[in-house]
């Protein structure tokens, strides 16, 4: 599927593939945007553009077994991500309501204030479930939010850097 030629140069009559080369880097820093954004499933979509350039090209750039083991890597990813965020919150005593507030804050936020809200409606997500629903006072309820922001910081961390090293990946086995 590689499309260029040993001095550099595009072969004639491979428009399609450079279209679908495009369009799949396009799909990816889509889905590297939804890394963080909790709207976009960032990692299955970074997957499932490789999958698809991959099935176009005939997997001659890249193997069906290199899909399959990034494959295993996004689930595992997503897994640990949900896992590593319970546990943030968890270990600075979120409770289920400050949890399910965290991610409440984090939506609305991220629909009235954009990035800067998802990241403020965490933390305010989680701190007004704690002191409304567990009925806690105002310190461990910031403790909670701020358990809340921590493990979602780390958690899109995790999955931006995840993600780049995919497309990274992709642009290497397109070029060499």
């Amino acid at each position: 599927m590689g499309f260029y030629l040993s001095n550099g140069r595009f072969k004639k009559g491979y428009f399609m593939d450079i279209i679908a080369v495009i369009l799949a880097i396009i799909v990816m820093l889509i889905g590297l945007g939804g890394t963080i954004l909790p709207a976009v499933p960032g990692l299955p979509v970074i997957w499932l553009a490789m999958f698809g350039y991959g099935w176009y090209g005939g997997w001659a750039d890249y193997g069906f077994k290199a899909m399959l083991v990034s494959g295993l890597v996004v689930a595992l990813s997503i897994a640990v991500d949900q896992l590593a965020s319970v546990m943030g919150a968890k270990k600075f005593g979120a409770s289920r309501a400050g949890m399910i507030g965290s991610f409440i804050g984090a939506f609305a936020g991220l629909i009235i204030f954009n990035i800067i809200g998802l990241v403020v409606g965490t933390f305010l997500g989680a701190m007004a479930f704690e002191m409304l629903f567990s009925g806690r006072d105002l310190r461990s309820s910031m403790a909670s939010g701020l358990g809340a922001l921590v493990g979602f910081l780390a958690g899109s961390m995790f999955k931006f850097m995840l993600g780049a090293g995919l497309i990274a990946y992709f642009v290497c086995a397109l070029i060499f």
